[in-house]
């Protein structure tokens, strides 16, 4: 009898490891693993080879990390895309781009299930499913995490010891650990506790801001249609710019978030997040935009920011919102070029200088010295105007409450609307 052909996304951690051992027993199935390569460094040594022990007929180790900046992280970052205005989302991005690998995979080996480690109360098998039922509506999608017997992952140690599969996690560190270019999100063990202090050893890119070097370091970036383009003066390609600025942020303690976050499921988490270059590009990308939208059109993208991160969050990336969203975000990106200085100080990120060739600032307007040119007596008559609707409004209660103001008597008591006198028949 054939085997079924199940295609697994796997990281090489502890769930996908135990994952593709169960699945091959449950199923009496033939199993092709499908890494992506996100531009993460430390979760790939080895990946090959610990896939291979466990048994898989085919390995896919695929690298996705130019698709994935010009892809998924430009548009968010155009987007001003932070979750719960925060979080840059780096796992978020990254799962709608590995259902695509999925499929993709899928498609080329015949296979017609497909399977993510993702457990029955997270985040990210939403993602999944919702994206590869966008892509492949016809794939079956399997989630061992929901239905196995384990129930910690202390048991899931165990069962990989026993069947002698090679894994990292240990009990004296239980972290959960997801990485790529745009950051790393840690959680369980002792980080379960929101009144606990993340350990030193939990972080895995970036240093304490206490022994982050003593004097600032700056950067100079610069954007073309809110894109950057160049670091210090330098043209890089996308990939080695954000790698970059991970390394300066992280020597520099930046991009460390611990947030207690709303998931999609309807639980509140608590999360440990390193994003030094998305905290970076962030930062001075919001700097630029202050420089070159006007009013109405920054305010409203402030909104939309917003909605595009709760798209993102809850694994929506593939819908009609979404790339109406970013029709709008394209068109605010046209003036977005520009250089922003920002100065990384023990964590912290501060704006040292900006300019740009469609900057919307008037030093002759903004000034308080002799060059000023504003028109001072337009003043008058603008507030007259805009002040209108809220100075009758009040005159009308007055007129109706009496004397008092904010509907209260002359003696200070709440008073009451005059009622009209009743006029005979």
């Amino acid at each position: 009898m054939k085997k079924v052909k199940i295609v697994v996304a796997y990281s090489g951690g502890l769930d996908t490891s135990v994952m593709v051992k169960w699945l091959m027993d449950k199923y009496n199935a033939e199993i092709i693993t499908a890494t992506g390569n996100l531009g993460q460094k430390k979760e790939l040594i080895g990946v090959e080879e610990k896939a291979k022990k466990t048994g898989v007929s085919k390995v896919y180790l695929q690298d996705r990390t130019s698709e994935f900046v010009e892809e998924y992280i430009f548009p968010s970052l155009k987007a001003g895309a932070l979750y719960e205005g925060v979080y840059p989302m780096a796992t978020s991005l990254g799962r709608p781009l590995l259902a695509k690998m999925l499929v993709d995979v899928a498609r080329k080996e015949g296979a017609t299930m497909v399977a993510h480690g993702c457990t029955g109360k997270g985040n990210d098998q939403v993602r999944f499913e919702v994206s590869i039922g966008a892509l492949a509506p016809d794939l079956k999608v399997l989630a061992p995490l929901r239905e196995w017997e384990f129930t910690s992952r202390e048991e899931e140690m165990a069962y990989a010891k026993r069947h002698n599969i090679p894994v990292s996690a240990t009990l004296a560190s239980p972290y959960s650990i997801d990485e790529n270019i745009w950051g790393t999100s840690i959680e369980c063990g002792v980080l379960e506790d929101p009144m606990v202090e993340p350990p030193e050893d939990a972080y895995q890119r970036t240093v304490s801001p206490q022994k982050a070097p003593d004097s600032a370091t700056s950067v100079l970036i610069d954007f073309e249609q809110g894109i950057p383009v160049r670091l210090d003066g330098k043209a890089l390609d996308p990939i080695r710019l954000i790698h970059t600025l991970n390394e300066t942020g992280g020597a520099n303690g930046v991009g460390r978030i611990d947030l207690v976050e709303n998931r999609l499921v309807g639980i509140k988490s608590r999360e440990i997040y390193e994003a030094p270059a998305a905290c970076i590009l962030h930062f001075a990308h919001t700097e630029l935009e202050r420089l070159t939208l006007d009013k109405p059109v920054f305010h409203m993208k402030k909104q939309l920011s917003a909605e595009y991160a709760n798209l993102v969050y809850n694994g929506l990336w593939f819908s009609p919102l979404r790339r109406s969203l970013d029709a709008f975000v394209n068109e605010t990106q046209k003036t977005v070029t520009g250089s922003v200085k920002v100065k990384l100080y023990k964590g912290t990120l501060t704006v040292a200088g900006r300019s740009s060739p469609y900057s919307l600032y008037n030093t002759k307007l903004a000034t308080y010295t002799k060059e000023d040119q504003f028109d001072h007596r337009a003043s008058e008559g603008f507030i007259k105007i805009y002040g209108l609707p809220l100075k009758t409004f009040h005159q009308v209660q007055l007129q109706m409450n009496g004397n008092g103001s904010n509907g209260r008597s002359a003696n200070g008591k709440q008073a009451t609307a005059k009622q009209p006198k009743s006029v005979p028949a």
